[in-house]
């Protein structure tokens, strides 16, 4: 069982940043792939960011530039740096643990870009 618990939510408007974290908890391991995923109201979940063990990350392509994954293995530690954030990137941000089995999800924090 992975336990993930996401912070670093909040309202920021356009052109600010933040800085969202997420601590597993469980069977977790250096060498899992973590990441991020997020969904707006009335849209389907998207995919964000991920780094795998080595810490190299990929990106979705309406982040790319602009968002930083990053990974603290000796905390079990996922983070995601935004930056330049646009109103179109407000959604529920989750984190995600992948397992040979599975992917494991955290409950999300919300994250909201507006003037």
């Amino acid at each position: 069982q992975v336990q993930l618990v996401e912070s670093g939510g909040g309202s920021v408007q356009p052109g600010g940043s933040l800085r969202l974290s997420c601590a597993a908890s469980g069977r977790v391991f250096s060498s899992n792939t973590m990441g991020w995923a997020r969904q707006a109201p009335g849209k389907q979940r998207e995919f964000v960011a991920a780094i795998n063990s080595g810490g190299f990350g990929n990106y979705g392509d309406s982040v790319k530039g602009r968002f930083t994954i990053s990974r603290d293995n000796a905390k079990s530690t996922v983070f995601l740096e935004m930056n330049s954030l646009k109103p179109e990137d407000t959604a529920v941000y989750m984190c995600f643990v992948d397992s040979a089995e599975s992917r494991s999800w955290g409950q999300g924090t919300q994250v909201t870009v507006s003037s």
